[in-house]
């Protein structure tokens, strides 16, 4: 049993938040964990790969023998800790620096990807925006759009343009969220993005499986990670991860090994439009 994690509620940032001033820093690696060249000589695409579960998941894919892409938005620091400990592992690590709810960012992280290492094989749309509001009148036309443009619309660019070199036996895996199946009174806007993300998986997954590219998806519950002291009030943080069987909310690196499976087509060649809950044991339809 993993001990309590003890927040320090009193800690709000800006978006979209740093590792290095969280009360505590979040764990992005089970020392414990060992790979087993699951994806040796494999290029995977991360977006927001640079903290939290992304990070967590590029350390875990390194670990496995894959070269990674971390596409991230502005936070240097936390990208480049994240690119030394990847090269500390012995894999490649490109740096992408820009935001994804622009199409033509998106095909920049691409292009990169393919100058570089000259394939894609696995493609993570992780990155996302939350916000925490408390009436659907306090979500403004403009904040509206923007979180669709950067949850949704980013995914859409995404996998769009690296489609064009994917091939058979590649996969994409989408994070969506334990909301998309229990929603959130005060997330109205993120919750339907994550809605959209789930539906997304699971039609792409139909559209694609004839080309033989599976698409999955992973629904963490509450993780520690700096999306939750930038978007959140000290009495959410008070509580925060409290209400899960496991009363206590997950460290990015115990999300990591799921991504590890869907990515893996050792262990889920036969897994395709279907999405593992990481969330403390929350119960939700699947």
């Amino acid at each position: 049993m993993k001990q309590n994690i003890k927040i320090d509620s009193h800690q709000q940032q800006s978006l979209p938040g740093e590792e290095k001033i969280m009360n505590p820093i979040p764990q992005s690696e089970d020392q414990n964990y060992k790979g087993s060249a699951k994806l040796k000589n494999k290029i995977a695409i991360i977006t927001g790969g640079d903290s939290g579960i992304g990070k967590a998941v590029a350390i875990s894919f390194a670990k496995e023998n894959a070269n990674i892409v971390l596409a991230y938005l502005c936070e240097d620091e936390d990208a480049l800790e994240t690119k030394r400990i990847i090269e500390n592992l012995g894999g490649k690590c490109l740096l992408v620096k820009g935001d994804i709810s622009e199409s033509g960012h998106c095909n920049e992280i691409v292009e990169k990807t393919i100058n570089r290492f000259g394939s894609i094989d696995i493609l993570v749309n992780h990155a996302g925006e939350q916000y925490q509001t408390n009436s659907i009148n306090d979500i403004t036309d403009k904040s509206l759009k923007h979180i669709f443009e950067v949850n949704v619309f980013s995914m859409f660019y995404l996998t769009r343009y690296a489609l064009k070199y994917m091939k058979s036996g590649s996969c994409i895996i989408n994070t969506i969220s334990v909301v998309a199946y229990k929603g959130n009174p005060e997330l109205l806007d993120y919750s339907a993005t994550k809605g959209a993300n789930l539906v997304f998986t699971r039609s792409l997954a139909i559209h694609l499986a004839k080309v033989g590219i599976r698409v999955n998806g992973v629904a963490p519950g509450p993780i520690w990670t700096p999306l939750i002291p930038s978007s959140f009030s000290s009495e959410k943080l008070e509580k925060f991860g409290k209400d899960t069987l496991l009363e206590r909310p997950g460290q990015p690196y115990e999300v990591a090994p799921a991504y590890v499976y869907l990515a893996s087509n050792i262990d889920s060649s036969y897994v395709t439009g279907q999405v593992i809950h990481v969330n403390g044991g929350i119960i939700v339809n699947s």
